[in-house]
């Protein structure tokens, strides 16, 4: 008989921000410890392969500076910036009970003195699992009466411009994209940040597919396409409104679709008269020729899929410009053709039950007794620095905020405007939790520092927003030293507060079930998940949508039939509902208030293309030194046209103040002449490990995006000079 195998292997989901959402296979020794992860060779999308970043997800877990004990600040050590390796001095450990009973003690005090709108919760994306991202703290916080997060630094903008369009964020499934004869990559770094669709595109290519991307920046996926269109930023509505142009004055268009399934048609092609291709061009940076090629070979291949991803919407008119593009399939009749269509998200087919999960109607119950204030995440420089002033300074809204919780997120990296969210982390009177892994950015600000978990160490379900599968992530490991998850955090916590909600009592066995709102039969209640139950979940690991259960017979083509979740059951050219709040109903180009055609580009004549990392995940991975090697070509620098850096006396290699009104940064100048003249591009890092402390967010705003009131990281005026 043959001996047991000593290692077991557990399934899971890394749940990193990331359209993939790849099923992980882990390796578990007899000792407990993870030894291997893999993709599951199972799963559709995954197909047996990591991206670089988790495959080397151990160095994460198992790494030597990792926080795995809850920490107090000494009495005396001041909030700021800390050396890399000295925060220890900064700290003093704590049990998990002198840390709940101070911080629910601090809590109770603030919520009576100013109010429990003066308690900030700040979280975002640090996990996507559904548990982990938003369900007992949701609870917690509705149920204490705290400000709500309006959670917009990176999709809103371009989520609610989908869906002024088509109603929902559907699109073309991941494995369809093989059939694609051409395939458009708009602003959507596949090869960088989506590489497991990266397979069905050069399945494509194999079978005569052309691969175009339009992006300002020459991303990995730039580099291999079969033509680079590197346009100035924030043009990208006046191109696909150029297209428009083209393809309707050359009668390209699909009428019979247009007539059946859309509303506005008229007054959309009256606005694409504008946009000539030499208007265009001039814009751009194209020539008028090229906007004519791009617009007939899009409109007259089939099939033809478009990969829109968020940058083009991290603009200030950022809103306009996905609305402009996401109309361009549309126009086309695309979406008709299986391996055509296009793609900005597929989280609108995953209906968890958030009501069950996140618990709205405890707010009722709170001491405030109503729905809470909604604070912007993207403008918190101003909601720790400015809200609650008087108003010869600005209006208030509400008390400031006394209190900040901070979870699957670093702020203090992330958001815009670093050196104003800066000065309000640093106030005295601030008290803040950082639940985290790592000593980071924002850990240096906090008083108390809470042990959080990998997706290693705790069960979750999870949808995606690039595929269309339900998935289980089941615990693989014991959390290493006292790391807790959010879950358990946020439950603990409520039962200090004293909370008696038999709600907070509740266990991922129990969330689960709730999320897939499983009823007496054993099944999910949730549309798009009739057939799944929880067994099966836990036996499969990951099973499709409904509707994308058989793909080669019952292909799932959206928004070919109707009604569609818009207002008028079609999908949207014009929109009602912005002509009724005063905006314009249909798309149109306004170049940013930062771009070359500003009032500030003569003092601030460069374009700052604040990017993120090929090698981490936002800020997730920069200080593992496996990542950083993999960054380290470009990291740190400010990259530049050679023509631009003559004009200003740099050199290659040189180091260079980058600056405007904001704030200022020195890195060292790397030429690429790959880059639009007036265009430079720098990467996000944590700002402690910078050499000046800082990093790009000193130099980006918290202006707001003209749709979903999102992050303007690309709409960023600066100048570059000789230290």
């Amino acid at each position: 008989m043959a001996a047991a195998s000593p290692f077991r292997i557990v399934h899971t989901v890394c749940s990193h921000d990331c359209p993939d959402s790849c099923a992980v296979l882990v390796t578990v020794n007899e000792q407990g410890r993870a030894v291997k992860v893999e993709g599951d060779p199972s799963q559709p999308v995954t197909q047996g392969f990591l991206c670089g970043k988790v495959a080397k997800y151990l160095d994460r877990v198992y790494a030597p500076d990792r926080i795995l004990f809850p920490l107090k600040r000494k009495p005396g050590a001041q909030k700021g910036p800390l050396l890399r390796g000295r925060e220890h001095e900064a700290f003093e450990r704590i049990s998990w009970d002198e840390a709940l009973d101070a911080i629910a003690a601090r809590l109770k005090e603030t919520s009576g003195r100013y109010g429990p709108e003066s308690i900030l919760p700040y979280s975002y994306a640090g996990t996507i699992g559904v548990l982990g991202y938003g369900s007992m703290d949701r609870r917690f916080f509705h149920r204490l009466g705290a400000s709500r997060l309006d959670r917009t630094i990176c999709s809103e903008a371009g989520g609610q411009a989908w869906n002024l369009v088509y109603g929902k964020k559907l699109g073309t499934p991941t494995e369809d994209f093989a059939l694609a004869k051409l395939v458009l990559a708009w602003g959507a770094n596949i090869h960088g940040n989506n590489v497991h669709l990266w397979p069905m595109i050069e399945k494509a290519r194999r079978n005569g597919a052309r691969l175009i991307v339009i992006d300002p920046y020459q991303t990995r996926t730039a580099r291999l396409a079969d033509w680079h269109i590197a346009i100035r930023p924030g043009t990208d509505a006046a191109l696909a409104l150029g297209m428009m142009h083209v393809i309707l004055n050359e009668r390209l268009e699909d009428r019979a679709y247009i007539d059946e399934i859309t509303h506005g048609f008229a007054g959309l092609a009256e606005r694409a008269r504008e946009y000539t291709p030499e208007r265009v061009a001039a814009w751009t940076g194209m020539t008028a020729a090229e906007v004519e090629q791009l617009a007939r070979e899009y409109a007259t291949t089939r099939p033809a899929a478009l990969r829109l991803n968020y940058g083009v919407q991290r603009a200030e008119y950022g809103g306009a410009t996905v609305r402009a593009i996401a109309m361009l399939p549309a126009i086309t009749g695309a979406w008709k053709h299986r391996g055509g269509g296009a793609v900005l998200s597929t989280s609108g087919g995953f209906t968890w039950n958030e009501a069950a999960l996140r618990r709205p109607d405890l707010q009722q119950a709170s001491p405030l007794g109503r729905t809470a204030r909604l604070v912007n995440m993207s403008a918190l420089g101003q909601a720790l620095t400015e809200l609650g002033q008087a108003p010869d300074k600005r209006p208030s809204d509400g008390p400031p905020v006394h209190a900040l919780f901070v979870y699957n997120s670093n702020p203090g990296a992330v958001a815009p405007n670093q050196n104003a969210v800066r000065q309000g982390l640093a106030r005295p009177d601030l008290f803040t939790v950082v639940h985290e892994l790592f000593f980071t950015d924002t850990t240096d600000y906090a008083d108390y520092i809470l042990p959080a978990t990998t997706f290693l160490e705790h069960t979750d379900v999870q949808g995606a927003y690039g595929h269309y599968f339900v998935q289980l992530s089941r615990q693989a490991i014991e959390p290493p030293g006292e790391a807790r998850s959010n879950v358990w955090l946020f439950g603990q916590l409520a039962q200090r507060m004293g909370f008696a909600e038999p709600c907070f009592r509740d266990t991922p066995e129990d969330m689960i079930p709730q999320a897939l709102a499983i009823g007496p039969d054993g099944h999910s209640n949730n549309p798009g998940m009739e057939h799944i139950t929880f067994e099966a979940l836990e036996e499969q690991g990951h099973i499709p949508l409904s509707f994308h259960r058989a793909p080669e017979t019952h292909p799932f083509l959206p928004y070919t039939a109707g009604p569609l979740p818009t207002p008028s059951g079609k999908i949207e050219f014009y929109s009602e509902s912005l002509a009724a709040a005063g905006l314009d109903p249909l798309p149109a180009f306004t170049p940013p208030t930062e771009s070359r055609w500003g009032k500030d580009a003569e003092r601030y004549p460069l374009e700052l293309l604040a990017r993120k990392a090929d090698n981490y995940m936002n800020s997730t991975f920069a200080n593992l030194d496996g990542h950083r090697k993999m960054e380290a070509a470009r990291n740190q620098r400010i990259e530049m046209n050679p023509a631009d850096a003559a004009a200003r006396g740099l050199s290659d290699g040189e180091q260079a103040r980058i600056f405007n009104d904001r704030g200022t940064i020195q890195l060292e100048v790397l030429f690429d002449s790959s880059l639009p003249l007036g265009v430079v591009a720098a990467r996000l890092d944590w700002a402690k490990l910078n050499p000046g402390g800082s990093n790009v967010n000193v130099l980006t705003s918290e202006r707001l995006t003209d749709i979903g009131a999102g992050a303007t990281f690309y709409s960023t005026l600066v100048e570059v000079e000789k230290i």
